[in-house]
Order: structure tokens, then sequence, then C-alpha cells
């Protein structure tokens, strides 16, 4: 079969390069893809912008699956429309994808159906917000209600940051529009960690019992731009998977408290969701809470969990979308993935872009270099974007792995190229 995958970063290439490796597999339309996508085995990009060009492409391509990698466009329904053409699609309809677009809906589902959450309250008055905030004190946790690329959340250590933090995002300064509602949340103590996770549900599976979630391996992303989780705030400096801080006890509490009534509160809303969910978690001392849901794949920890699946990859996510998925059975690899990221000089504020990068596969032969912000053009990779590459490498052991993955990520060059040199290290993770 041909599948085609909308989107074009990191989480992107490493779906495309999941779904190739199955003999299931004719081809993988990328739309747009991007400069790794563009050289990956079996896969093709094909430019596209609007969810009429994809739905075109797909049909043009004789497409029979269709993947979403990001969330903008679930949020806007492109998963209902590609259903309503006829071309069956992981990604989550429009109204369940509201669990990430809107940071209070979310809040309202988790106390509705008893998830283990941190504590909040939503406002839409900016002045209602500065005194609730002198009210709790610091730290604090300030929340944009809606999509703000990964720039919307702002942990407040004190009190003056949690203040300028309210004016800036009430008043469009951060994030627009996206934070004209803020949600307010209670400061978590803890370390945080990933479960990227698939979903079946629709009212007919439910009804059969056979509506699902199915997690996967733990994973970790590293937000800070500095070595030891120092400086500012990124879209993912690296991740590691799984994490040894997961253990069985907080896998059980993380399945009673938090999973189950998920998927609870899914089949009750009545929602078709045929996707993905990606769970993010503080591992607290009264067990694993959410901090947030993400209703797709998270990156970089795709780059990390897809490259450990001992499965084909392709049939699951046809199972999915046939509602088969509690009939699915997952395998995974033993040992580690280290995923580094490196990014361009001054990210995440201002950088450069069109710098060419060159990737030495002597060096790399030991990992997967999969291509998050670069473009082909005439044959060579031009950076396009803050985040680069993710160096991805599988070892039986941790040290195994990062050794690889650091490797291999000297074998990469563009200017000032930049990456943390501790990512899954003692201290390098963030924590409460």
């Amino acid at each position: 079969m041909k599948v085609i995958v909308v989107g074009n970063g990191g989480r992107e290439h490493a779906i495309a390069w999941k779904l190739a490796q199955s003999s299931s597999v004719e081809e993988v339309i990328c739309t747009p893809g991007n400069g790794g996508t563009a050289f990956e085995n079996k896969c093709r990009n094909v430019e596209g912008k609007t969810h009429d060009d994809f739905v075109r492409i797909a049909k043009e391509n004789g497409c029979e699956l269709c993947v979403v990698g990001p969330e903008d466009p679930l949020a806007a329904g492109l998963a209902d429309k590609f259903w309503a053409e006829g071309i069956p699609t992981v990604g989550t309809r429009k109204d369940p994808a509201q669990l990430e677009a809107s940071k209070d809906m979310a809040k309202d589902f988790m106390k509705k159906y008893g998830v283990a959450c941190a504590a909040s309250k939503t406002f839409t008055d900016k002045n209602e917000a500065l005194a609730y905030v002198k009210e709790k004190g610091a730290p604090i946790v300030l929340k944009a209600d809606g999509l703000a690329a990964g720039k919307g959340v702002v942990v407040a250590l004190n009190m003056e940051d949690a203040l300028k933090a309210v004016e800036d995002l009430m008043d469009g300064a951060l994030v627009g529009d996206a934070g004209r509602k803020l949600v307010i949340e209670e400061y978590m103590r803890g370390v945080e960690v990933s479960i990227l996770s698939a979903v079946c549900v629709d009212p007919e599976l439910t009804k059969a019992g056979k509506s699902c979630i199915v997690p996967f391996v733990s994973a970790r992303d590293h937000k800070r731009l500095l070595d030891g989780a120092k400086g500012p705030n990124t879209g993912g400096m690296g991740a590691i998977a799984p994490v040894d801080d997961v253990t069985e006890e907080v896998l059980a509490k993380f399945q009673k408290d938090i999973l189950e009534p998920t998927l609870k509160g899914i089949e009750s809303e009545g929602w078709d969701y045929k996707g993905f969910i990606f769970f993010g978690l503080m591992i607290t001392k009264e067990g694993p809470k959410v901090i947030e849901y993400n209703i797709r794949l998270g990156d970089p920890e795709t780059q990390a969990v897809l490259p450990l699946m001992d499965f084909d990859f392709a049939q699951m996510c046809k199972a999915i979308t046939e509602g088969k998925l509690s009939e699915f059975k997952t395998a995974w690899k033993k040992g580690y993935v280290v995923s580094p990221v490196a990014v361009s000089g001054g990210y995440p504020k201002a950088y450069k872009k069109g710098l060419e990068m060159t990737i030495d596969s002597s060096k790399t032969s030991k990992a997967k270099v999969f291509i998050a912000g670069a473009v082909e053009k005439d044959g060579k990779l031009l950076t396009s974007g803050g985040r680069v590459i993710a160096c991805s490498a599988n070892g039986e052991t941790f040290d195994e792995a990062w050794k690889k993955a650091y490797e291999a990520i000297e074998g990469v060059s563009f200017e000032d190229m930049f990456y943390r040199k501790d990512i899954g290290l003692p201290g390098a993770a963030e924590s409460n």
C-alpha cells in the first residue's frame, strides 16, 4: 500500500522511516516532507500547504492510509476531511483534538473523569489572574489556553516572573491570542516523563468492549537549551527511551489513575479517536500526574521511541484505522535509545537559515540521523529551522547508546551548530 504522511519535522521523518520498513508499504508520500524524507528509502516528497492539497495528493498517488504528524491540522479537522474522502487516517478528529488545542478544556476533562493532575483555575480577566497569583504565591505554572507551538507554558519560580508571565501571556506579547484565556496550575514537584500511546476508540468499539489505549515505552524530553537543565525552554534538545525511573509501580499507578480514566472519558464523550495520545507526566511523591495531553506523537520523543519498536508500525497504524488495535501485539527491543538534538546557533531566539549541512556517513553509521529543520536543494541539505537534526542510537545499555549517539552527532556539521552534551545523564533532566 501507499501511505501519505502529513508534516515536515523530525517526528514526521521518523514516522515515514518506520512506515517504510514495512514489507506492506510500497511508498510513503511525505507532504510537504523535508530534507530527510527527500533521501529516505521508499519515501518521496510532494509539496502541499492546505488541507485540500493534502487530500488531493493522497488521491492522485493512490494512498490507502494517512498519518498526520502535527497537532495544528488535527485541531483544524484534517482527519475528519480525510475520512470524509474515504481515506483511513491515523490522527484524531477535531473534537478530541481540543484536548491539546485548549488547556482549559483538557483540565475540565481531567477533573470530570478523575484523571490525576495538578489543581488549576482558568481566567479570562487579567486582573483576576494577577490577584490569584498574588494569593497563591510562587512557584506556580501558567499556561496559555490555545496552541502555542510549545511556547505557551511558563514555570514561574518567583512572584516577579509569575506576574510578568500573566501580563505577557494575556496581553499577547508571547503567544498572541492563545494566551487570552489563561490556565494557572499548582507547581508539582517531581521529574517529567512522556508516555506516547496509540488510541482506538469510537462508539461502536466501546459497545463491543474493544476501545483501547496502548502505551509505548516511556521516554524523556530535555527542554532546556543548556547542559544541566539550564537556560531557556526549547522545543526539545534531545530524548531518551526508556526511562529507568518509570518503574513497574509507577506504570501501575499510571494505568489506574491516568490511562484508564482517560479512556473512560473519551468513551463517555462519544468521540471517534483513532490516532495517538501523548501523556506528559510529572512523577510526584503521590505518583504520576498529567501535566498535559498532546493528541499526537511527541517531538523529539518519537525519534527515541520508534527505533525501539519490534513490530510492524504500518500494520499498527492500519489496525488503528480498522478498529483492531485491541488485537494488535506489540513488542519492544531490549536496550535504550539516546537521541540528542542539534540546533542552529541563536535558537530558540533568532537564527540563520539556509546553511549547508554535511553528514559524514562513516561517523553516523551506528545511528540514525532524523532531519527536523532542513530542506533538500540541488542535492544538498540546507537548514530551514531552529532544531535541525536528532541523532538516534540504540544500545544494549544506556552507556552504549549514549556513546554511539554522541560519536554520530560529531559527523553532522553546519555553521554555528550547537547541541547539549548531557542528554540522559544525571542532572540533565528537568525536575521540580
